[in-house]
């Protein structure tokens, strides 16, 4: 692939409607300098002193950030937020992005913000260092009128929408998003609308997803192959054409150090390895750009190894990001594709 494709790919990039459905969570650092330490005169234990706080879109806020950094022309996040100081500071995020709609993005008293507190210590000449993360998350199952407007939503975005995603990031069953009740909506919307663009990514698994993309890692598709997490690329290429005649949609499963492994519905597949380090690297957030960019790129009419390119170059320049949930425009994209 080379840059002048690439240019024309993303050149129809702004037209594009793309959905995200899915755990939106509030992703706010806590900055410490570790110059102004202290100890509590009441316990006798550390102080940590926050000189700096700052708050972006997290889980499938961070799908949607690099949409943003993409230059979608309209985003559409299906989600919720608590009524809360973490909601009100995610909603604000979410407003203030370039062509993010929250038509369908819902604020209740029925849930709490998801929230990842991350604590920094940031010292001079060293990569940030994350202490111990304090979470905020929902132990309840999804309110069923919530439920409703969210799969309702969908239901109505499905039919002008290019592309929709799904990132299920909780770690309890039935308490975000993507509940039952949700896919197998879902799956009625698939049956109505069978060449509709749906990829989706689970922490969970993506076992009982009706048949849409698929994206995982290699520890995902050991569940649902059978296959060995650390098996050669060849055989991850066997499993995931596998699941790719079966489901007939993509599949894509993500490597780590090894790449990316892409599956067409055909059973044809194509490997990209990983682009060199170019320093230190911070992972967090790399698959989150590679969903991102896999949508994107097939809704602008990607092939198969087109949109496994562009989306092992992303997740490149994401990891190089330090102290951050990065992204990657098209433009460092392409600088690295060159």
């Amino acid at each position: 692939m080379n840059v002048e494709r690439l240019r024309a790919l993303t050149s129809r990039y702004p037209k594009l409607r793309i959905a995200v459905a899915g755990d939106f969570c509030l992703d706010r650092y806590l900055e410490i300098d570790p110059e102004r330490r202290e100890t509590s005169i009441e316990t006798g234990r550390p102080v940590h002193n926050v000189v700096h706080v700052r708050s972006q879109p997290g889980a499938a806020g961070t799908i949607l950030n690099n949409l943003v950094a993409l230059g979608l022309g309209a985003i559409f996040p299906v989600g919720f937020c608590g009524v809360d100081g973490e909601g009100y500071e995610l909603r604000r995020a979410l407003a203030a992005l370039r062509g993010v709609h929250l038509d369908y993005f819902f604020e209740t008293e029925l849930r709490r913000t998801f929230t990842y507190c991350k604590p920094l210590v940031l010292a001079p000449g060293q990569p940030p260092a994350e202490l111990n993360r304090l979470d905020t998350k929902n132990w309840t199952p999804t309110p069923e009128p919530l439920q409703d407007q969210l799969i309702g939503s969908v239901r109505e975005l499905a039919g002008g929408a290019d592309a929709i995603i799904l990132m299920d990031q909780v770690d309890l069953p039935e308490t975000g998003v993507i509940t039952s009740r949700f896919l197998s909506a879902l799956g009625t919307v698939i049956a109505e609308q069978p060449g509709r663009l749906i990829i989706a990514d689970s922490r969970r698994g993506l076992q009982g997803y009706p048949p849409v993309c698929l994206k995982m890692n290699a520890a995902e598709l050991a569940t649902l192959s059978g296959l060995k997490p650390q098996e050669e690329v060849p055989a991850v290429q066997a499993a995931a054409a596998m699941l790719a005649r079966r489901h007939r949609r993509y599949v894509f499963v993500t490597l780590s150090e090894r790449g990316i492994v892409g599956a067409a519905p055909d059973g044809t597949t194509a490997h990209m390895p990983t682009l060199p380090r170019r320093g230190e690297i911070d992972i967090v957030g790399a698959g989150d750009a590679v969903t991102a960019n896999l949508a994107a790129a097939l809704a602008a009419g990607a092939s198969l190894i087109e949109a496994i390119t562009m989306a092992n170059v992303a997740a490149s320049v994401v990891i190089h990001q330090l102290g951050t949930t990065g992204t990657a425009t098209p433009e460092q994209i392409g600088a690295l594709l060159a």
